[in-house]
């Protein structure tokens, strides 16, 4: 019993001074912080998403306070937080491009039919990886909901036919979403977007197969390309790539695609119709 008291002792003498000496050691030893970090900190949103182009919320605040990054990359404050943290630091930006994220695929558990019976880890990564997916379409949505479980701020769910479904309400184009889709199906847009933009991604080449695979996919037919008076699609890995910059959303190509891949965004409504 003297033996357990001596050596209960012991160990707490020496935690104290060990907790001692870590204290002082983190004083002498420590780095003074910039208080400017801390003040631009404090207005940021703590996402911690990595759209500003850094690891996290603190190393943005850091980038900004050394004069190493703008204000206006936080597309989750958006407008607000670039103006608090300019008056901050005395920095003028440029305007913030908030974004949103779409899905660029249609293919539905009603449209896309399945390989098989898939009984791996249910994930849209672990069926990448183990059988390069599930369906017949092999660069469609998998239906896992991986985007949906990154996703802080509750703007996707998934539908009852296991496609993703965006609350553009919610979206703050953090691109968390877009970085964990294997596929790389879901796509960041500027939220004041204008124009027409295909929401399919089968790269075959050959009708026949597409059809097979998702019954709403493009099927290279070309009239989009033939018919838009802008002149403003072009085929890219065979898949119809819109120019917005040139395209005035007179919806030509929505009406005229045979499987409707055409969706056509208006301004500031931040919806597909």
């Amino acid at each position: 019993m003297t033996i357990v008291l001596i050596t209960a002792a012991f160990a707490l003498i020496l935690a104290f001074v060990l907790g001692t000496a870590l204290g002082f050691f983190r004083e002498f030893f420590a780095v003074p912080q910039d208080p400017l970090v801390g003040r631009i900190r404090e207005v940021l949103p703590g996402a911690n998403c990595g759209a500003c182009g850094f690891p996290g919320c603190d190393n943005y605040a850091a980038a900004i306070a050394a004069g190493n990054a703008g204000v206006s990359a936080c597309s989750v404050g958006g407008p607000l937080v670039a103006e608090k943290i300019a008056a901050i630091t005395g920095i003028a930006g440029g305007g913030v491009v908030q974004t949103i994220t779409v899905l660029a695929c249609q293919g539905s558990s009603m449209h896309a039919p399945l390989k098989g019976t898939y009984t791996g880890l249910q994930t849209c990564r672990g069926a990448k990886l183990s059988s390069g997916g599930t369906k017949l379409c092999s660069w469609g949505c998998l239906g896992f909901g991986d985007c949906v479980k990154v996703c802080k701020f509750g703007a996707l769910s998934m539908s009852d036919y296991r496609l993703p479904k965006v609350d553009y309400t919610k979206c703050t184009g953090c691109r968390l979403c877009t970085n964990e889709c294997p596929q790389g199906l879901l796509k960041g847009i500027p939220k004041d977007q204008k124009g027409a933009m295909t929401l399919c991604s089968n790269r075959n080449p050959v009708k026949q197969m597409v059809a097979k695979t998702c019954k709403i996919a493009c099927i290279k037919c070309g009239i989009c390309v033939k018919n838009c008076p802008q002149q403003c699609i072009s085929l890219e890995t065979n898949i119809p790539v819109v120019d917005l910059t040139k395209c005035t959303s007179c919806g030509t190509c929505a009406e005229k695609c045979p499987t409707k891949v055409f969706k056509i965004f208006e301004r500031d409504i931040f919806k597909v119709v």
